[in-house]
């Protein structure tokens, strides 16, 4: 019992010692690229958000069976270059002419997604 109660009050000593402890914290220089690419993010996820926020792509996404909530979610994650891909394929299509085209550019990505495992938009079935 004596030898019990030493370690259970050394391991607290040493757990509050650790407490006390700074946190190491890094920092790097980031480059010039690095920091454009980070702006461009913002701007290529309001370009497809806006895209995928039409209502006949709503409805098309309805149609196939995808909650467009889910979309939407699958987007935010998607990394810089994907997202920078989906932006220019939007900004390709005219205006109004194909909305088929958007919808079929975002389900191709989210079935790459699903094929690679990082995503599970269909259902399995057991």
């Amino acid at each position: 019992m004596n030898f019990c109660n030493r370690m259970i009050v050394t391991t607290l000593c040493l757990a509050l010692f650790n407490l006390g402890s700074p946190r190491v914290a890094q920092a790097a220089m980031i480059s010039t690229m690095q920091a454009v690419e980070s702006n461009t993010r913002a701007q290529d996820l309001a370009t497809v958000n806006a895209a995928l926020s039409r209502a006949k792509v709503r409805e098309q996404f309805v149609a196939l069976g995808v909650d467009p909530a889910q979309v939407e979610a699958r987007v935010a994650s998607l990394t810089d270059s994907e997202i920078h891909m989906l932006s220019s394929q939007v900004d390709q299509v005219a205006a109004g002419s194909s909305v088929l085209a958007v919808i079929g550019v975002v389900f191709i990505v989210l079935m790459i997604l699903e094929a690679v495992g990082v995503i599970d938009i269909f259902k399995k079935f057991p």
